[in-house]
């Protein structure tokens, strides 16, 4: 089955193969007999994306603006903040205090509740630039509440087009968090991020953890045009990968392989061999 094309923005009638990986997979064929980058095939207009880098909490303070600073170093312009109630007013301070002009988001991983809206509200103080999944999915209301109270974008993780329709009817945020592996396709990833477009939301996408071929998948989603916010393909380590070269930032930005055909990237063959439990060929 081949993919149906949703170059120039519009889908064309094609059979969709179920299965995030499958689909990834079938995608990478098509494009590679086009002749064509994925990125290109679905879209995509960016060459290179900026990167975010995720720190979670530390043992200190002091440990935390020690991490944010070999990233700073290495070429980050942007880092993204695992907060949590006791861990995220003074870590956020500490590391504004130590990088005033360094573009920072937080992400609450839906660790607070609507009783603590002041306490997320306070973030904003610190100029941050988005908050993400603040609550648990669902409650539209109180993200509502949220985004008119903080100038910061309020980001909503979303798995569905039915998901993005309710939140953006509810203008439940402005951004969006969008992980190509976990939906079933990249039509319906492609949908999604339109439908976000159309409501003025930006986008930010992530990858999956594991082999390094989501991560490819995701770095061509997030060259569209509606993903203007950093993305985050900065885990797995490349040492963990079995792609060739390995999806990664270099100097705090991801380069998007608009010169090779399909996904850009080979699959390490005698590599994958070697961490294989068991194969059957197709």
């Amino acid at each position: 089955a081949v993919p149906g094309s949703l170059v120039g923005g519009s889908a064309v009638t094609g059979s969709l193969v179920g299965g995030s990986a499958v689909d990834m997979a079938c995608w990478d064929l098509w494009a590679r007999m086009q002749g064509v980058p994925l990125a290109h095939a679905i879209g995509g207009t960016r060459t290179s994306l900026t990167a975010t880098v995720r720190i979670g909490a530390e043992r200190s303070l002091e440990s935390l603006v020690s991490r944010v600073n070999r990233h700073v170093c290495g070429g980050y312009a942007h880092v993204t903040l695992d907060v949590s109630p006791g861990w995220d007013v003074e870590p956020l301070r500490a590391v504004r205090l130590a990088y005033p002009g360094l573009a920072i988001s937080v992400d609450a991983q839906a660790a607070y509740t609507p009783a603590q809206l002041d306490q997320l509200a306070a973030f904003d103080a610190y100029g941050i630039t988005t908050l993400e999944r603040p609550f648990i999915p669902g409650d539209h209301s109180a993200h509502a509440d949220l985004q008119e109270r903080i100038a910061a974008a309020v980001v909503v993780e979303v798995h569905s087009l039915q998901e993005i329709a309710e939140l953006t009817t509810a203008h439940a945020a402005r951004a969006l968090l969008l992980r190509p592996a976990d939906f079933a396709s990249l039509y319906e990833v492609r949908q999604v991020h339109d439908r976000a477009v159309a409501a003025g939301w930006d986008i930010v996408c992530a990858g999956g953890q594991g082999t390094g071929l989501a991560r490819a998948a995701t770095v061509a989603v997030a060259s569209l045009p509606g993903c203007t916010l950093p993305c985050d393909v900065t885990q797995p380590p490349k040492a963990a990968q079995i792609v060739t070269p390995p999806v990664g930032a270099s100097g705090g930005v991801v380069a998007v392989p608009f010169t090779q055909p399909g996904l850009g990237h080979l699959v390490d063959e005698d590599r994958l061999r070697r961490l294989a439990r068991d194969s059957f060929r197709v």
